[in-house]
């Protein structure tokens, strides 16, 4: 007989829902996951799988983004999900950003961090070649998964070793206290956790509308192998204009208005890069933010172009294009949206694309609220 009672019942199979998944099974409570796709195809396996703590605002999101990638690396081994990198290479091309990173060095993000430059730093670069290298901010605690393989390898490990219930294809039409109304019949939990993603119309579309959400359509690519391997995922001068925990500094003022002279089209697109290596050796690369309710599903070449110019700038020679692909996620200002529409629900979105980043200390803060428990050592 198919079990219809749960302890807690998530919908959405993402990240952010896996993430609460992993905090209710924790507590011992069962949990069922109900997701309208046959598998994961949303901003959950788009992206980088780059689990940055570093460059995060500072803060609760900081601390938020160093407790989920505690987790990751805690679940990695267990779930069958390789780490493919460790670390961050900041790479600093203009002296404006040199300061930047000085400046982040002095404030408690700064942990496991440090600053690299002269032969130390090409050192470390290898056979990267930056037009311009003022020095490396170096990282030691970010990580990487492969988002592609480690979204379906969390969600079988939480259903084989954690006992997570999984109905798939499945829709659900209502949510109210105690009770989802599915394309397969009645689900009834004790609690709910609405896990929508950038679906911002299906489920309670009055509270993700008061929220004042709308969605963001990313491009990235992924490129042939250079022939060596990065030390680890790199970034550039556009990200530390872009990560709170960089931007929100004094000293970002002036490199943003030194990259809005030299690199307005970057801006205009809400570009920054991000290099991540596969086993296989290829890099993923991105990426750029276009902002609307419905985005379109087109990639320009103009933007991915401009991407490109930015990774030609850090590494020198840009290898062949293997894939291009765009993605989106619900977007608004702060973090994330964490709502009560009706009694024993809770409305849980990532509202800054850092849901791989966030997600697990997120839902642990949810469901410790939700249930009245507080989460303690891993179980």
């Amino acid at each position: 007989m198919v079990q219809d009672s749960f302890d807690i019942a998530i919908v959405g199979a993402g990240i952010v829902g896996l993430a609460h998944a992993l905090a209710a099974t924790r507590l011992g409570l069962s949990v069922v996951v109900i997701d309208r796709d046959a598998q994961a195809n949303g901003a959950s396996i788009r992206n980088f799988g780059f689990v940055t703590v570093t460059g995060q605002e500072q803060g609760k999101v900081w601390r938020r983004a160093r407790r989920s990638r505690d987790v990751w690396a805690e679940v990695a081994g267990p779930a069958g999900i390789a780490v493919q990198q460790s670390g961050l290479v900041m790479v600093a091309q203009r002296p404006e950003a040199r300061l930047v990173c000085e400046a982040f060095l002095e404030t408690d993000m700064a942990d496991c961090c440090r600053w690299i430059e002269g032969a130390g730093a090409k050192a470390l670069l290898g056979e990267m070649r930056p037009a311009h290298l003022e020095g490396v901010l170096w990282s030691d605690i970010d990580l990487r998964v492969e988002s592609r393989t480690a979204i379906p390898a969390l969600a079988a490990w939480l259903e084989r070793g954690r006992g997570v219930a999984f109905r798939r294809g499945v829709a659900v039409h209502h949510v109210e206290s105690g009770r989802l109304d599915t394309a397969t019949g009645v689900v009834r939990a004790q609690h709910i956790i609405v896990c929508p993603g950038d679906d911002l119309t299906t489920l309670f579309p009055d509270a993700l509308a008061r929220a004042e959400i709308t969605r963001c359509k990313l491009q990235m690519l992924r490129l042939a192998s250079p022939g060596y391997r990065l030390p680890a995922t790199v970034m550039s001068d556009l990200g530390l204009i872009r990560y709170l925990g960089y931007a929100a500094l004094p000293e970002a003022k002036a490199l943003r208005r030194r990259l809005q002279a030299e690199r307005p089209d970057h801006l205009a697109n809400g570009i920054h890069l991000i290099v991540a290596q596969g086993g296989d050796g290829s890099l993923i690369v991105g990426d750029s933010h276009h902002y609307a309710p419905t985005p379109d599903p087109f990639a320009s070449d103009a933007v991915d172009r401009l991407i490109l110019e930015e990774f030609r700038a850090v590494f020198g020679t840009v290898p062949p294009v293997l894939e291009r692909w765009t993605g989106t996620y619900a977007s608004a200002a702060g973090h994330s949206v964490v709502e009560t529409p009706v009694e024993g629900v809770r409305l849980v979105v990532v509202t800054s694309g850092t849901g791989a980043s966030t997600a697990f200390a997120l839902a642990e803060e949810v469901i410790a609220e939700l249930t009245d428990h507080k989460l303690g050592a891993a179980a």
